[in-house]
């Protein structure tokens, strides 16, 4: 501090001080406060029942988060955030940079913050890397941003085909889902693991979408081997459930029995 420094000088250095720190640093977007809340627009549910026309941009979605998935209008083809780009996967495997403008019915975003990194050096399958990060987790009750970056031996991908009224449920729609297989492969998985009690309004447990390491191809990860890599995980325990006003969602049977056995059917276990 200098002599000549006023009193007005010093609040605005601590003000300065305080939001970056806030910020995560010296004026990042990014905070791990920001990163406690998952923020989705409508439900699981509402795709079941085949309510696919959203009135959500992409450039709205895009202000909760740079980090997630979801589905575009007509369930045409996948969607996944990473670095706070949207990319469109489509049925042949394509993906390319979604449009601004482009709307969801279905997406689930997060400031992704990883608040644990796991190195993966001997590889393994699926069910080993959803085994480690569910060691590794502080409960099964809270909700995870997981982020799987590496070198796979094997992908395994299906991505939704583009819809046309009137839209069949969902479980229906999948049946023409179109499957890629990718080997030895680099990339990133992203997604979310979701606690049992969000069936319905989530996908509960592990939901990921995959997009290859030059961002050119894509889709929702069925199954998958990994060579090696990172698993960075990012926890939230705050969920912004962000429902239509408008539209087939009001009149939607979004309590149906066995909701859990439709999402297994129509996610491929993915």
């Amino acid at each position: 501090m200098t002599a000549s420094e006023t009193a007005t000088d010093r609040f605005r250095h601590w003000a300065k001080s305080m939001l970056a720190h806030r910020l995560g640093g010296s004026g990042s977007g990014y905070s791990a406060e920001r990163a406690r809340e998952v923020y989705q627009s409508s439900t699981m549910g509402a795709l079941l029942d085949g309510v696919y026309d959203g009135d959500v941009t992409i450039a709205e979605i895009l202000t909760h988060g740079d980090f997630g998935l979801g589905t575009f209008n007509h369930l045409d083809g996948e969607m996944v955030i990473l670095d706070g780009t949207c990319y469109h996967l489509r049925a042949d495997g394509s993906a390319t940079v979604a449009a601004a403008s482009d709307r969801t019915p279905f997406a689930a975003v997060t400031h992704f913050w990883p608040d644990t990194t796991i190195p993966v050096t001997d590889g393994g399958s699926r069910a080993d890397a959803m085994a480690l990060i569910d060691e590794t987790i502080l409960s099964r009750n809270l909700v995870y941003a997981v982020r799987i970056t590496g070198t796979f031996s094997s992908m395994r991908t299906r991505t939704v085909m583009e819809q046309t009224p009137p839209y069949a449920p969902l479980t229906q729609a999948t049946k023409g889902q179109a499957e890629t297989d990718f080997t030895d492969v680099t990339g990133t998985l992203a997604g979310f693991r979701m606690p049992d009690y969000e069936q319905g309004v989530s996908v509960a447990g592990y939901h990921l979408h995959f997009l290859n390491g030059d961002h050119t191809r894509g889709g929702h990860s069925l199954d998958f081997r990994m060579d090696h890599g990172d698993i960075a995980i990012s926890t939230a325990s705050e969920l912004h459930l962000s429902l239509p006003r408008s539209g087939k969602f009001l009149d939607a049977n979004l309590s149906a029995g066995d909701i859990a056995d439709q999402i297994h059917q129509a996610e491929g276990g993915g």
